[in-house]
């Protein structure tokens, strides 16, 4: 029973040794796929696998984490912007309903009444 112990602690060791090379190293595989069809390719699939730890992912420039505003957290300037404009124009939306007062409605771009042309508020 120790010569088992000590078979499998060495296999332990031995894959913690390993995975440290690859992680330290890194490690790349590449492979294509291709299907044909009376010598016509029909599909090609283009496999591309590297494993390594982030601080050699950093160093050969594989920071794509960094730079993903879904993963970061970050967003673009101009959608920040943009999203801070729409808040500011929902707060006084919601500010005017509040205090009772109505907002007349913005007129559209483009859209102009020719003097004269208004539609009255008292008609009938």
């Amino acid at each position: 029973m120790r010569t088992e112990l000590q078979t499998s602690d060495h296999r332990v060791s031995g894959l913690v040794d390993v995975l440290d090379r690859v992680l330290d190293k890194g490690l790349a595989i590449a492979g294509d796929i291709t299907i044909s069809l009376a010598e016509v390719e029909l599909l090609t699939i283009r496999i591309r696998l590297i494993i390594c730890s982030i601080d050699k992912a950093q160093e050969i420039g594989l920071d794509w984490w960094k730079h993903d505003r879904h993963l970061s957290g970050r967003q673009d300037a101009v959608e920040t912007h943009d999203l801070q404009r729409q808040l500011r124009v929902l707060e006084r939306k919601v500010a005017a309903l509040s205090t009772g007062r109505v907002a007349a409605p913005a007129r559209r771009p483009g859209r102009r009444t020719k003097p004269g042309n208004e539609e009255s508020s008292q008609g009938g």
